[in-house]
């Protein structure tokens, strides 16, 4: 277990919001459709982040979530800049964007979180126990 756990949840968002983005942004603006384009191994990603950070760091549970989670609505939210930057007429509805974002990234790492949570839990018994 790495003494470093703001490492952990640096590098949780960092690939969870590369491993959204490069599913995400190469995506068309009008074949874009929230939350069906954010589905696919980049949220996969971002649960497994949750769930690794949570069962080898010292991170608390909704440390781990809060941070993690924000790399879906960054991913979105980085897309809305640079689409308006280009284009100041596309998404209108922005707002509505990240909200639908973020509540899919605290419920990919909810679970992440969980079930790194088990995992911590009973290699922690083994640990005690002298089996590890």
């Amino acid at each position: 277990m790495l003494k470093t756990s703001n490492q952990w949840l640096v590098a949780a968002f960092l690939i969870g919001f590369f491993a959204v983005g490069l599913g995400y942004w190469p995506i068309p603006y009008s074949k874009l459709s929230l939350p069906d384009s954010l589905y696919g191994l980049g949220v996969i990603v971002v649960g497994g982040a949750a769930a690794l950070t949570r069962a080898l760091s010292d991170n608390r549970f909704w440390r781990t979530v809060l941070v993690t989670s924000a790399a879906v609505p960054g991913a979105v939210c980085a897309r809305v800049i640079f689409d308006a930057w280009r284009d100041p007429t596309s998404h209108n509805l922005w707002p509505f964007e990240i909200l639908i974002a973020l509540v899919m990234g605290l419920a990919v790492t909810v679970l992440g979180a969980l079930l790194g949570s088990l995992f911590r839990r009973l290699f922690r018994g083994r640990e005690t126990q002298g089996y590890v």
